[in-house]
């Protein structure tokens, strides 16, 4: 049997990188007092303080306004890092053949397709399941078109979208097999089936972050819930999940925090990060 080493967490954090939906906005996609009040209070401290999210560039914009985020953040789970204004720094956009053969998988398989390109959002029915929870989460309502077309040439983003868990289930294994290395696919959510470029990933996205913030690795914090946060827990210093996570994001984190809805972030920041209780792994809040 393989046994995972894991290392011990850092004990200089510099930075805090963390996903947005699911973990530090609630399931109504409200921040709360509590966790702006923590943000300002890892400022006070002198640690950065940005946001990675399967969001677009778009999507994000007023909450990084709202937190006052001077730093890079990542966007369309790393595939694209963008500055506090959401213009773009780097992206990864997803090959045209693969998201022609993205879009026939997820179809194949009885999903609903979005496609995210430049600043905008695709789709072929409005009235589909989870397009108002996506309007409300991203601030802007998408575009209706019969034919993806040339859009192809530049997404950023492919999404299989459906109401059924086993059929996504269902669809994320196919597709994965069929694309192989040529495209990142992994849920954001039960119900949300994300592709992006095989370069494209939270890991690669929180590198990036890095490298821009000239913060080693060693010293950001990540923290999430979902499968897509797991490749960003394995380079980062330290990581943490939050209490609704998927059982993936638990298993590869560090430290466990309490939910979404019982301000689990700012408990988080409160005792890992500014509370320096970084000692034992694996303990709840």
């Amino acid at each position: 049997m393989h046994l995972t080493v894991r290392r011990p967490p850092a004990t200089k954090i510099s930075a805090v990188v963390s996903d947005i939906d699911g973990t530090l906005v609630t399931d109504d996609k409200v921040l709360t007092d509590r966790s702006q009040a923590a943000v300002a209070a890892l400022g006070e401290a002198g640690i950065a303080f940005t946001v990675i999210s399967s969001r677009p560039p778009r999507g994000a914009a007023g909450l990084v306004k709202r937190l006052g985020i001077a730093l890079p953040s990542g966007c369309f789970n790393g595939g694209v890092i963008v500055g506090p204004d959401s213009s773009p720094i780097q992206a990864h956009l997803i090959s045209p053949d693969v998201a022609r053969r993205s879009v026939d998988l997820i179809t194949s398989h009885g999903a609903a397709v979005w496609l995210f390109s430049g600043q905008d959002w695709f789709l072929h029915d409005p009235l589909g399941d989870y397009v108002e929870l996506e309007r409300r989460t991203v601030g802007f309502p998408p575009v209706v078109i019969a034919d993806f077309g040339s859009l192809l040439d530049s997404a950023a983003k492919i999404v299989g979208v459906s109401a059924d868990p086993g059929l996504l289930e269902r669809c994320e294994a196919g597709v994965r097999t069929a694309l192989a290395e040529a495209a990142t696919v992994v849920r954001s959510q039960a119900y949300y089936l994300d592709i992006t470029d095989r370069s494209a990933n939270k890991g690669t996205g929180v590198l990036a972050l890095s490298k821009l913030m000239s913060i080693p690795m060693t010293e950001i914090a990540v923290i999430g819930d979902g499968d897509n946060d797991v490749a960003m827990f394995e380079l980062a210093g330290l990581s943490i999940a939050i209490g609704n996570g998927k059982s993936a994001a638990k298993a590869a984190a560090d430290f466990l925090t309490d939910g979404n809805g019982e301000d689990g972030f700012a408990k988080a920041i409160d005792r890992f990060i500014l509370g320096g209780d970084r000692t034992v792994s694996r303990v709840a809040s």
